[in-house]
């Protein structure tokens, strides 16, 4: 699997990544575990949304994905943005997610 190395990795990049809200909310989960399967990731949701929901965070740099068997597991890349980007994540992480009866903004 394709992962940027951290230098090549560019901001409108990780922006647009993290401006999805399942890509947001896998962000968030791997935020807070070393390691997460795709399987523990998906919500539910069909294979082939979640292959391109991973895909867009590897290529933007915010996860790495490694095989393990049959599963692939993923975690944050966050030492590295942390050093490419300080207090990013960090900014992104802290703002609380909305509830999940709340509809979408219409911005």
């Amino acid at each position: 699997m394709r992962h940027p190395p951290i230098e090549d990795v560019e901001l409108e990049q990780v922006f647009h990544a993290l401006s999805d809200p399942m890509r947001l909310g896998i962000v968030r989960k791997l935020a807070g575990s070393a390691e997460l399967s795709c399987a523990a990731l998906e919500d539910g949701r069909a294979k082939s949304s979640v292959s391109h929901h991973f895909r867009v965070l590897r290529d933007s740099g915010l996860i790495r994905t490694r095989p393990e068997g049959t599963t692939h597991m993923n975690s944050l890349r966050r030492a590295e943005l942390d050093a490419r980007f300080p207090g990013l994540l960090g900014a992104v992480l802290a703002v609380s997610p909305p509830p999940c009866d709340t509809p979408p903004r219409d911005d």
